[in-house]
């Protein structure tokens, strides 16, 4: 039996009732029930929670980084203890399966334990100076106020990335989570805020400096409230997921008042084949990364080509998995693919098709399938589409599960084609050979921000910074070096000498 939503918040730390409304409604992509109606948060409150935010801001940065990421250790620890329900409550709202449900819990555990160990690491620089006798360096110092914008689709590990860094660096968070899924959002909120109090209760017994009320925030609305957020000049940086078209608009607000951003968006990702390819591996990784979450990842590998000479052999291997792939409610055990979240990514589904079509596509799959009692959802067949050529239908990102095949002969026209989308997210190569490999991977291969050889496109690991390029934004989140998109950059020169000797040689005398 799928679980009780109101059971399912309690254990979480969620009194549904203190949120209730009827300004918005959160639905199951399962069924299509209604999970819980909310309120929204008016201009008023999300103004307070940007004051407190600021405030919150101010006290925390005074706390040394390794008390910073003790919290976030809790926080973990918190998350393990409810990674069960959290990830079913994923399951609940997103409709993604529920092994990727409880897999969305893990990416925030892991970024949880990334950024304990990176609050010991926030390193600067020394830097050799011409001058004798003085000293340059380079430190980093909080921002102030993260906002952070996350997509349905992964309703919580988004903001995990992001939060989890940004605590450790000093900063406070105000989250404005996607309409589809607010009871995520506030189930996740009501376990940091426990990790709080154990926090502060740490610091009764050794006198240290609290986490402040405000240093996470959480805004319930929809549109209009993640634009407030975005035009707050309080806001030091945004951090918004989602489609290309909210980033562009989010970066002309940005732009406007010159404030950083970083820019998760479209992603239109693409696998190469290569005639050493282990077939074996590559069925399996293609169908993962084409199907997994329905299809609606940003890494969801929607561009295959593969090589004329195994074409004919793996083609129809992939149409035989693709027959047999379990649809049917997320939160079965043999369950593969789930619902689309919406009516509204269904019919954009169905246009794509029709469009691929009128571009000579050959269609298998991509029909509505009704399990038991799922009148009022949208579960459809994984679609796979040969086409004759890359057509202007495939620079287009759907987010569904829709992967077009095409034949490819040279690897040089392969990799133009993987680069010439507006997009460039995420992409791989599956070939034994070292020079195809390498070449894939060089100045002249791939132009994505992420670059695979032999595994698929989606399933990053939080340890490197996630990030694409062109359309897809230029951010960078998670793991590597991304923590300092978090940080403001001081350069410091230190004069110890009893000269004042100027840099590149001035000479600049006065009488004194």
């Amino acid at each position: 039996m799928p679980p009780d939503i109101q059971t399912l918040l309690r254990q979480l730390g969620v009194n549904l009732q203190e949120f209730e409304g009827q300004d918005f409604h959160s639905y199951s992509p399962i069924d299509g029930a209604l999970l819980a109606s909310l309120r929204i948060d008016s201009g008023k409150q999300i103004e307070q929670k940007l004051e407190r935010a600021e405030l919150a801001a101010r006290q925390w940065r005074q706390v040394p980084a390794p008390r910073r990421g003790e919290l976030i250790r809790l926080f973990g620890e918190e998350l393990r203890q409810h990674k069960t329900q959290l990830g079913e409550l994923v399951t609940l709202e997103a409709g993604k399966i529920l092994q990727e449900g409880l897999g969305e819990v893990q990416e925030m555990i892991d970024i949880c334990d990334f950024a304990v160990g990176l609050s010991r690491q926030l390193y600067g620089l020394t830097i050799a100076s011409e001058r004798p006798g003085h000293r340059m360096m380079e430190v980093w110092h909080p921002l102030g106020v993260v906002g952070v914008i996350s997509a349905f689709n992964f309703p919580v590990a988004v903001w995990a990335w992001n939060a989890a860094l940004a605590f450790v660096c000093g900063n406070a968070v105000v989250w404005k989570p996607s309409e589809k899924t607010p009871l995520t959002a506030l189930a996740t909120q009501a376990l940091f805020l426990k990790a709080m109090m154990h926090f502060n209760a740490q610091n009764n017994a050794t006198q240290g400096i609290d986490a402040p009320v405000g240093l996470a925030e959480l805004i319930i609305g929809e549109r209009e409230a993640g634009a407030q957020m975005v035009a707050d000049h309080r806001v030091a940086l945004v951090s918004a997921t989602g489609s290309t078209r909210m980033g562009r608009q989010v970066a002309e607000v940005c732009a406007r008042r010159l404030t950083r951003t970083i820019l998760e968006l479209g992603g239109n990702n693409a696998m190469i084949v290569a005639p050493s390819a282990d077939q074996e591996m590559a069925i399996r990784a293609i169908t993962f990364s084409a199907v997994g979450t329905a299809g609606q990842r940003c890494t969801t590998l929607r561009r295959l080509f593969v090589h004329d000479s195994i074409y004919d052999t793996l083609v129809p291997r992939l149409k035989k998995v693709y027959s047999s792939l379990p649809i049917g409610n997320p939160l079965d055990k043999t369950t593969l693919v789930g619902p689309l979240i919406d009516r509204a990514a269904f019919d954009g589904m169905q246009a794509a098709i029709v469009a691929a079509q009128k571009e000579q596509g050959v269609v298998t799959g991509g029909e509505r399938v009704t399990p038991t009692n799922t009148a009022a959802a949208y579960y459809v067949r994984p679609c796979l589409i040969e086409m004759p050529t890359q057509t202007e239908q495939m620079h287009h990102e759907v987010f569904a599960p829709i992967m077009y095949i095409v034949r490819y002969s040279d690897l040089a026209q392969a990799i133009a084609w993987n680069n010439a989308v507006p997009q460039g997210l995420s992409s791989s190569i599956f070939t034994t050979d070292l020079r195809e490999a390498e070449l894939f991977l060089s100045d002249v291969g791939s132009d994505c921000g992420i670059a695979n050889v032999n595994i698929g496109p989606s399933g990053a690991e939080i340890g490197g910074a996630f990030g694409g390029e062109k359309d897809t934004g230029g951010g960078r989140e998670s793991g590597s070096d991304a923590w300092k998109a978090y940080m403001r950059r001081s350069t410091n020169t230190v004069n110890y000498s009893h000269a004042l000797p100027l840099a590149q040689g001035i000479s600049f005398d006065i009488q004194s």
